[in-house]
């Protein structure tokens, strides 16, 4: 941040007019010329004390209206300045923004409401801090300036954009129960005991008193594994997906974390127990159904970047496949694309920012419904939907119209 000069430039300008009477004044032996430049350079003088001389202090807290500030979204930021000083200036506030925020984060100190507040919206995905606080005063002639800082930073932190996307056609449970997932998490189902009867070495704590006095024979608790949808969500995070940026987004890379989390909560709200990982492994979130794991999600995403290398898919997903599989990915040609299989997910999802040729040919064979990931993530999954797989973009087009 570049600091400001001590003098405005019409305080340099004085200066410099200043010199040319004193000059001019021992060239042309002129009085008043000497008086002139001397005054010139007295009240530039006077103007740097009355500016720098006065202590002071102050302490600057940050409210920010949303806790997690969404790319796009619009956010109100409201300061309290305590400002300590002999007489309260007058002059100009600015709040040092990343560039990862936009909003007019300045105004006129004292503010004529009392409160200093400005909006900000989310540009790019991140934590990043909002701060210092800088207060510039100018004297009365406007020769000498004064830009002091005041607090401490607070981050933000900017999660990615979450769009609304299409129902999910096929569902657990369909094609005769083969799209079925069996989870062991208890609390999932309304009921996951079920009483049987005691077998010699069952411990007594586990058994039923309500289903023995019914029975009249000893019953014992048998926790069922109960039907649980399971989806998962696969963000390709590999170097060699991606372009190579340096310090600047990549926009494919944008939308690929964008889609992962918007599928993610897309699913979770059609009932899915979701998890989301990347394809070294790392889990990045699990939804469950509550604000909290949608939340820890998004942060997580919000700090997700381009590296290591990919592992193999069905070692990913494991010994139970998943209903719903997303995979995103960026780059993809044909020889990977032949290689990677849904490990026998019941709705395997598959989209590409960057296909080459024949990549969607060589993965359909597998069950992939695959779909080019454009800027709109909305239409890339109403694209990889299978009631529309295989349809013209007209033919999209229409589909849409008949069902709105």
């Amino acid at each position: 941040m570049p600091r400001r000069r001590m003098l405005t430039l019409r305080g340099t300008g004085a200066l410099i007019a200043g010199t040319g009477c004193l000059v001019a004044a021992n060239l042309l032996g002129a009085v008043v010329l000497l008086y002139l430049g001397i005054l010139l350079f007295a009240l530039t003088i006077l103007a740097v004390i009355v500016v720098r001389a006065p202590r002071r202090s102050g302490t600057v807290t940050r409210q920010i209206s949303t806790d997690l500030l969404t790319v796009s979204e619009t956010s109100r930021v409201s300061l309290r300045f305590s400002l300590r000083a002999l007489r309260v200036p007058r002059g100009l506030w600015r709040d040092v923004l990343p560039d990862a925020v936009s909003g007019d984060a300045a105004g006129e100190y004292p503010p004529e409401t009392g409160q200093l507040s400005y909006l900000i919206t989310g540009v790019r995905r991140g934590v990043w801090p909002i701060g210092p606080l800088l207060l510039r005063t100018v004297d009365p002639f406007g020769l000498a300036q004064r830009e002091q800082e005041f607090g401490e930073t607070r981050t933000v932190t900017v999660v990615p954009e979450v769009f609304t996307l299409s129902p999910l056609a096929v569902r657990v449970g369909a094609a005769g129960g083969t799209a079925q997932t069996s989870s062991s998490r208890l609390g999932q189902g309304s009921d996951n005991l079920s009483p049987r009867v005691y077998i010699p070495g069952d411990s007594m704590r586990r058994i039923h008193w309500r289903a023995t006095a019914h029975r009249g024979q000893l019953m014992v608790r048998q926790e069922e594994e109960e039907s649980s949808p399971d989806a998962l969500v696969v963000l390709d995070r590999s170097a060699g997906r991606w372009s190579a940026s340096g310090d600047q987004a990549d926009p494919a890379f944008e939308a690929a974390v964008s889609l992962c989390a918007s599928a993610a909560v897309h699913l979770m709200q059609e009932g899915y127990g979701v998890d989301v990982i990347d394809t070294t492994g790392a889990l990045l979130g699990t939804l469950r159904g509550h604000e909290d794991d949608r939340d820890g999600l998004l942060v997580a995403l919000a700090l997700v970047t381009p590296r290591g290398e990919a592992r193999d898919l069905a070692s990913l997903v494991g010994g139970t496949p998943p209903g719903p599989l997303v995979y995103i990915t960026g780059r993809l040609d044909e020889e990977d694309a032949a290689l990677l299989r849904p490990a026998g997910a019941a709705a395997p999802l598959l989209f590409t920012t960057d296909p080459q040729p024949g990549a969607a040919k060589a993965a359909e064979p597998h069950g992939w419904r695959v779909a080019t990931l454009g800027d709109d993530v909305a239409e890339a999954w109403e694209d990889a939907l299978p009631e529309r797989v295989g349809l013209t973009p007209a033919e999209r087009r229409g589909a849409g119209d008949v069902s709105a």
